[in-house]
């Protein structure tokens, strides 16, 4: 098993805002998906791990992720309505003025309460209404893009400060500066090896055997549920071991598995750094933060992009594709047959996985946490000008 590689500072880094600007009080904004919780959630513990005396305070919709994750975490959690942006002239459309209004408004007064010094969105229904709140006030804001293809609510704030961060380089946004994926701290130290056993037995997994984590993120992925429900069998029969994030609500049932190869289905994981210690190896979406916590990990992977919306996907994986750390699979050909002739092989391929974990932990970041607070300080630096 390939341990953490080195880790490896991001490009761009902000310089450091200096010991005369004290932080108070900060606003991260973001929910919805995990996509967007836990970079939120990473910036939080780095404030308060390296910023004494600092009041955290999360903005979001009582339907997210974050209602649930952040209250866990000991943050406290304000909300705002959940306001998507209308895609066609309807009756959603026409109450859109007056709902984004009350979505400033629930910000604003989450702002003033926190007595907030900065505003930080993470994008998402929760970020657009924060921003603009925060420009009312005149209040800082930085803004952090965690996909390749930036969406709506962080280009309305990339233009509204030049406080900007990303994930990947290839993102496109004003006064953009690349500074990876802020991940857990379980993800950035983790030593696969070491706690290998640990995470073995927490998931009722054997040592010795070739494993695979199946994973379509929080959300879940039908093509890849599908799929390894057909081959569940066979795959135990053959002596690979599998854990099998579904996704809430989307756990199947297994029989006629060996028990002496488990086959484990779960619906979500909130030990991340246990299933990547045990995973040879990982099918998973091309999610940014996925992608990111492989690559910090050092695990290889084979990435299947979600087929519909903007493409951003494929391009979150692109890096680590083409580093060697991982393959790319179009949604079609994830079929059963497709594990027998690709998979199967895969996981039993010592040598290759591990020239694969070596490539994608030298494209991991594993700092971008600490990089984003000091991308806070020089924002509250620059104050209400920035």
């Amino acid at each position: 098993m390939t341990s953490l590689p080195p880790a490896s500072a991001p490009s761009g880094s902000p310089e450091p805002a200096g010991p005369s600007v004290p932080l108070r009080s900060v606003l991260l904004a973001g929910g919805g998906t995990a996509g967007h919780v836990s970079p939120l959630l990473a910036v939080a513990d780095a404030l308060v791990r390296t910023q004494p005396g600092v009041l955290v305070t999360a903005l979001g919709t009582e339907t997210g992720l974050e209602a649930r994750l952040v209250p866990q975490r000991g943050y406290p959690l304000a909300f705002v309505p959940r306001v998507p942006m209308p895609r066609r002239p309807n009756a959603a459309a026409l109450r859109f003025p007056a709902d984004l209004k009350a979505a400033v408004s629930a910000a604003g007064a989450a702002i003033d309460r926190a007595q907030a010094q900065v505003v930080v969105g993470f994008g998402g229904y929760v970020s657009s209404p924060a921003y603009l709140a925060a420009r009312l006030r005149k209040v800082p804001i930085v803004v952090h893009e965690q996909n390749a293809r930036p969406g709506f609510a962080n280009r309305l704030g990339a233009r509204l400060t030049r406080h900007v961060a990303t994930t990947f380089p290839s993102t496109v946004l004003p006064h953009a500066q690349c500074l990876g994926m802020p991940l857990r701290r379980e993800i950035t130290t983790l030593d696969r090896r070491a706690v290998r056993a640990e995470a073995l037995t927490a998931y009722g997994l054997r040592e010795g055997l070739p494993t695979v984590l199946v994973t379509g993120g929080s959300l879940g992925a039908q093509r890849l549920n599908e799929a390894f429900a057909a081959r569940a069998c066979a795959l135990s029969a053959g002596g690979i071991q599998v854990l099998h994030v579904t996704g809430a609500g989307k756990e199947f049932e297994t029989s006629g598995i060996d028990p002496e190869v488990p086959y484990r289905v779960v619906s979500y994981v909130d030990r991340m750094d246990l299933a990547l210690a045990v995973a040879d190896l990982v099918v998973a979406r091309a999610g940014a933060n996925t992608v990111c916590e492989l690559t910090a990990a050092g695990v290889p992977a084979i990435y299947v992009p979600l087929p519909i919306g903007n493409g951003e996907q494929h391009v979150n994986a692109a890096d680590v594709v083409s580093a060697g750390g991982g393959l790319l699979v179009p949604d079609a050909h994830v079929t059963p047959d497709w594990i027998d002739t690709t998979v199967v092989p895969l996981i039993r391929d010592r040598v290759r996985l591990d020239a694969m974990a070596a490539a994608a932990g030298r494209v991991g970041r594993r700092d971008a946490d600490l990089a984003m607070v000091e991308l806070i300080r020089t924002a509250v630096a620059a104050g209400g000008a920035s």
